[in-house]
């Protein structure tokens, strides 16, 4: 069988690993239109505020696909898809065959269709990155359109390097898809402690030069301005191909298209009407994928994801999971707020399981109720220590004492306390190692304090170094 893989981001990269895992035979080929190995792009963020270098966000060694017998064509950009002849066409004009296709083209940023965007960086690849960092050393203040994740994550980069920096947003509130008004108004509150300059409700109608003119006349000063608009699902070659495209490449529960012969996973793939921009449900649709592919295991089904956010911007701590927007009349309600501290937590919980939660500010209970609202078990009935674990005796899930070996500690990829006792039993002594044997922390990176815990504590039950 020939395998080719359109793609060598998040989705593609774990796509061809995973397949490695079950086939040593496949023949495996893989084309990347960016010229430089896969990498994390969810801690891009952590590169433009320096707390990691280019190369810690790496997710494959460049020796990697020589060692496993891949064909990677980096800097190799698929411009057609011949279904007739099973073959791909690159902008080069080499063709590649294959007998099973995999579209894994992730998603392009939205630029939006106003006067000057051209003068703006978007923010979204590595090379972007770059090209923010470089413009960052010779500007006197910076100005971010778009209020989402991304937009936090680079506003809050730039500023932690000491560049004043106003951020945009249509909205009335930051991450409006995922916090209600308070939450996004307490968040707005502590990037401000932070030295972001919040600015919603407003609206971009022209960049120039000297900064952002807005809808209202009034101009935002800032000699660099990053476009965080948020991403559209890449699906032109699909289109071209005659496959079924809606918001996304439409896939059923293998992840085939209309044409059998034809994956699609990761941001580019929708499954029964959803599109998921996050890592895990990638990773999660790599893996049925390989088991279909390689035929490991022929009853594999992907049943959508239950999804996570995380923010990864330093000094904000924010999980944002489900139905966060519900009501008292949909739903039962539990919130604490204190905005002097930048704390804000709710649980919406329906026939006593939860079904959405936002925790802002640090807090204990991340652990605990991210397992509850990914397996949907029955909540107990004492929901102040849900929102303040130690309270009245409750107990601390997030402790390594107390959490069961069936607790998930890596929500990217499905990694528990027990696989990470049992790597250490193997030998691992730090959070390096538990990570080359079971990929925990290598996605949104937030679980690598609790993987670090864990390790430490069982050193310190036997005595070890760590």
């Amino acid at each position: 069988m020939r395998l080719l893989v359109i793609g060598n981001g998040m989705a593609g990269a774990r796509l061809l690993g995973e397949v490695r895992a079950r086939d040593k035979d496949i023949e495996v080929t893989v084309l990347g239109a960016e010229s430089r190995q896969p990498y994390n792009r969810v801690l891009l963020s952590n590169v433009l505020a320096g707390s990691s270098g280019p190369d810690q966000v790496r997710l494959l060694d460049p020796t990697w696909y020589g060692e496993h017998d891949v064909e990677a064509h980096l800097g190799t950009r698929a411009v057609q898809i011949d279904r007739q002849t099973r073959t791909v066409t690159a902008a080069d004009g080499r063709r590649f065959p294959y007998d099973v296709l995999v579209l894994a083209t992730g998603s392009q940023a939205v630029v939006p269709p106003i006067p000057g965007a051209g003068r703006a960086l978007p923010f979204r690849t590595l090379d972007d990155c770059r090209a923010i960092l470089a413009d960052s050393r010779g500007s006197a203040r910076a100005v971010v359109i778009g209020g989402g994740l991304l937009g936090i994550e680079a506003a809050r980069g730039l500023a932690g390097r000491g560049l004043p920096v106003t951020l945009l947003h249509l909205a009335g509130h930051l991450m409006e898809r995922q916090l209600d008004a308070e939450a996004g108004l307490v968040l707005g509150e502590t990037l401000a402690g932070l030295g972001v300059d919040i600015r919603t409700g407003v609206s971009a109608a022209e960049i120039l030069p000297e900064g952002v003119r807005l809808d209202d006349g009034s101009l935002v000063e800032g000699d660099l301005v990053v476009l965080a608009c948020g991403v559209r699902p890449e699906t032109e070659l699909a289109v071209q191909a005659g496959l079924e495209v809606r918001r996304g490449v439409v896939v059923d529960d293998e992840l085939r298209t209309d044409d059998p012969a034809v994956f699609a996973i990761g941001e580019c793939a929708e499954h029964d009407g959803v599109v998921y921009g996050l890592v895990a449900p990638a990773w999660e649709q790599a893996a049925v994928a390989a088991d279909v592919i390689t035929g490991a295991a022929k009853d594999a089904r992907y049943r959508g994801s239950r999804q996570v956010t995380r923010l990864k911007a330093k000094s904000v701590e924010l999980a944002a999971m489900g139905e966060t927007h519900l009501t008292e009349e949909h739903a039962e309600v539990v919130r604490f707020s204190h905005r002097a501290t930048g704390t804000y937590r709710k649980l919406v919980i329906r026939d006593g399981r939860l079904v959405g939660a936002i925790l802002l500010g640090e807090s204990a209970a991340v652990g605990t109720l991210t397992q509850l609202y990914d397996r949907g078990a029955p909540l107990p009935g004492d929901r102040a220590g849900l929102l303040f674990p130690g309270l009245a005796g409750t107990a601390v899930a997030d402790s390594p004492v107390r959490m069961p070996d069936s607790a998930k500690v890596c929500q990217c990829n499905n990694v528990t306390k027990g696989q990470i006792r049992a790597c250490w039993e193997s030998g691992a002594r730090d959070a390096t190692a538990v990570a080359a044997a079971t990929r925990a922390t290598t996605g949104c990176g937030t679980c690598r304090d609790a993987v670090e815990g864990i390790v430490g504590w069982l050193c310190e039950q036997e005595g070890v170094s760590a």
